[in-house]
C-alpha cells in the first residue's frame, strides 16, 4: 500500500515530532510520500488563499490515486468504519491512497471536487498541522485494526 499526504504548509517543530512517531510506526505497513504545497499568506484574503493553494494542491494530485479530502463538511467515522472503508477500497483494487489537507483558510471548491470520498476529523475546528498529525495517527491506527492488531498504546 501506498500513501500521499497532499498539504499546505510545513509542519512546525512542535508537530514534527508527532509526525515522525507515526510516520515510523506506519513504515512496516506502507511507503508514505509528503507533499507540501506553499502557504499563501492570509492578508491577501480568505477567498484568494483558498484559490491560490487550491490550484498548487490540485497541480499535486497522483492521477489514480483513491483521494480523500479532509475537510470538516465531511463524513466523519469512527476508527472502526474508517479502517473498513479503507480495507474496502484495497479490496476494491486500490492501492495508493491520497489524503488532502489544506491551509488556514480551508480548502477551494475544485479541490473538494476531486475528492472521492471527504472527510470530517471532528466537529471541531484543529490547526492544518494537528489535522496532519491526526489523519496519519489514525490512518494507523486504521492499518492496526484492518490486521486484527491491537492499537490503544
Amino acid at each position: 500500500m501506498r500513501a500521499s499526504v497532499i498539504c499546505v504548509g510545513r509542519l512546525s517543530r512542535e508537530y514534527q515530532a508527532v509526525w515522525r512517531h507515526y510516520e515510523g510506526l506506519l513504515r512496516p505497513y506502507l511507503t508514505l510520500e509528503v507533499f507540501e504545497a506553499a502557504e499563501v499568506p492570509l492578508s491577501l484574503g480568505e477567498e484568494q488563499v483558498r484559490a491560490r493553494e487550491g490550484a498548487a494542491l490540485l497541480s499535486l494530485l497522483r492521477k489514480g490515486a483513491f483521494t480523500v479530502v479532509v475537510d470538516g463538511r465531511g463524513t466523519q467515522h469512527s476508527s472502526e468504519t474508517w479502517s473498513v472503508l479503507l480495507a474496502d477500497k484495497k479490496v476494491s483494487g486500490h492501492s495508493h491512497f491520497q489524503f488532502v489537507l489544506g491551509g488556514a483558510a480551508g480548502l477551494d471548491e475544485r479541490v473538494l471536487a476531486a475528492a472521492h470520498v471527504t472527510w470530517s476529523l471532528s466537529d471541531l475546528t484543529f490547526p492544518h498541522q494537528m489535522a496532519r498529525c491526526v489523519v496519519i495517527e489514525q490512518l494507523y491506527r486504521a492499518l492496526r485494526i484492518e490486521r486484527g492488531e491491537p492499537y490503544h498504546h
